[in-house]
């Protein structure tokens, strides 16, 4: 049967930063009782945004499976079980793949996808049994078009996508269900470090918009797909990107 709540809890991944922290707030406006993590070494940030914006954060390492496992369990003795997962924490390191290091390899697997794995194995048996359950994954369109000098990003990207697909089939008769989301390039912090001549000449120019998205409509995507109203979407991979590409 499933649990009813006065108040959903809501985990972000990757919650303090560009995405992340926009969908920290709108899910914070909607009354859910939400919690963004961060790794390590952001502590400094976290406080801030926690003093700023009076969200719940909660440190650990998402791509180490026991470091997950062990702050998951707190939260759960803290606030109760997860009902809603955005899974967001994501890096890029790149890099033409004949020069890449092994190590820029290996960071964004585990970072992008890695990640996704150990907060739904985690949190998944909760939601099963509560027969209630939303998980969004951040993909992104260079998983769906490829990109020059991002085969470690793209592979991570492009493998959510059919970890989605396959999880959401696992768990729709349980009530949970499991969709994806692929952005293209969004005014955020990330985006910012590219070169600006590269950013006018190169990105903009395929973008039919002219323009980087705002976090804040990949937020209120994300706000609509975890709604009551849209038990019956899963499984699906949604691009918003400006009309840059269509898959």
């Amino acid at each position: 049967m499933t649990i009813k709540k006065d108040k959903r809890n809501a985990l972000v991944t990757g919650g303090i930063t560009g995405i992340g922290l926009e969908v920290v707030k709108e899910l914070q406006k909607e009354g859910y009782l939400v919690i963004a993590n961060y790794p390590p070494h952001m502590k400094e940030r976290a406080v801030k945004v926690k003093e700023e914006i009076g969200v719940n954060i909660v440190e650990f390492d998402a791509s180490n499976y026991d470091d997950v496992e062990k702050a998951i369990k707190k939260l759960e003795s803290d606030y109760g079980e997860i009902d809603i997962l955005i899974n967001n924490a994501g890096i890029t390191k790149d890099g033409f793949l004949h020069k890449m290091p092994v190590n820029d390899w290996q960071a964004v697997l585990r970072t992008n996808l890695d990640s996704v794995f150990n907060c739904c194995r985690v949190i998944l048996p909760s939601m099963r049994g509560n027969e209630f359950g939303r998980i969004i994954n951040i993909s992104s369109v260079n998983a769906l078009k490829g990109q020059v000098g991002q085969t470690n990003y793209c592979a991570s990207k492009a493998a959510i996508i059919g970890f989605t697909k396959a999880l959401a089939l696992e768990n729709a008769a349980k009530g949970v269900t499991v969709n994806a989301i692929a952005p293209g390039y969004v005014d955020t912090e990330m985006v910012k470090k590219i070169d600006s001549d590269i950013l006018e000449s190169q990105i903009l120019t395929q973008i039919p918009m002219n323009r980087l998205a705002k976090t804040s409509e990949i937020a209120f995507l994300i706000r609509h797909l975890i709604k009551d109203e849209s038990a019956y979407l899963t499984g699906q991979t949604i691009s918003i990107n400006g009309g840059m590409y269509f898959n």
